[in-house]
């Protein structure tokens, strides 16, 4: 993973890109002060609450009201900002555990033999830290080294595309994912527009066994296979969401398609 070291003490910055987060920015800041050198927010410039006046009250942070231009492409402008060529990319809605921080720490005196390193995220889900349902661990790869990774242009989903060897951190992010059920379905429409309009992009084929079997698939592998049903109602809940999630993804698919045959 990594290994120690010669005395150089590495450097780490955060991004975060953030619009309407005044109830999650603080938490995200503070889980970072003892682990990270530098924080950089992103605002977006339709922001209507106080997430830039929180942002900037923190010393650590450098922040930016920036107008939007999507996940991937604001995320891109962020790491331009940093400092420093270790980065941790952080959502607003996430926070550093405790152990997380502890081991960040260590990595600051290793010497690195990975260009990125993918770490554990638990996810917060109507008030449940959801255990099962393939949602844990969840690894994502969010730690790396500016010169040896970067961000592909996906609107929705975007990933760091690594330039070398992935290695693996042992503590976990938080996800506080969504609070509510109003919070889900605001995410909901936007989100399925964007994930119908890549695929579309890909060139991808619209079947009709997208809508009948995918969203039936997702719900029996989530709740079933993957042990949602352990998560409680929560995990029922999740399942008959994500299938929903990708019957409307698909049907927008079919929309788009049959728009630009017109």
């Amino acid at each position: 993973m990594y290994q120690y070291f010669n005395g150089v003490i590495i450097q780490l910055s955060s991004i975060i890109i953030a619009k309407n987060e005044e109830r999650n920015i603080s938490r995200c800041i503070e889980s970072q002060l003892e682990c990270i050198d530098e924080i950089i927010v992103l605002v977006d410039d339709s922001t209507t609450d106080k997430t830039l006046e929180i942002a900037r009250s923190y010393p650590k942070v450098k922040c930016e009201l920036v107008k939007w231009c999507g996940f991937a492409k604001t995320k891109q402008h962020a790491v331009t900002l940093a400092s420093n060529d270790w980065i941790l990319w952080i959502d607003a809605d996430e926070a550093v555990t405790k152990g997380l921080s502890s081991e960040l720490n260590e990595f600051k005196s290793s010497s690195p033999v990975c260009s990125a390193y993918s770490l554990p995220r638990m996810a917060n889900f109507l008030g449940r830290w959801i255990k099962h349902s393939g949602w844990y661990p969840g690894r994502v790869v969010r730690l790396f080294n500016k010169n040896n990774a970067n961000l592909n242009d996906n609107d929705v989903h975007e990933e760091l595309v690594v330039n070398g060897i992935t290695g693996s951190l042992q503590n976990h992010l938080e996800h506080y994912t969504d609070p509510d059920i109003e919070h889900y379905f605001m995410k909901f429409n936007s989100y399925t527009s964007l994930a119908a309009v890549e695929l579309v992009r890909n060139g991808k084929r619209f079947r009709i066994t997208d809508i009948l079997l995918r969203p039936l698939f997702i719900f029996i592998k989530m709740y079933m296979l993957k042990l949602g049903f352990l998560d409680g109602v929560q995990g029922f809940i999740l399942a008959v969401f994500s299938s929903a999630y990708v019957f409307t993804k698909y049907c927008k698919f079919w929309e788009l398609k049959n728009k630009i045959k017109k």
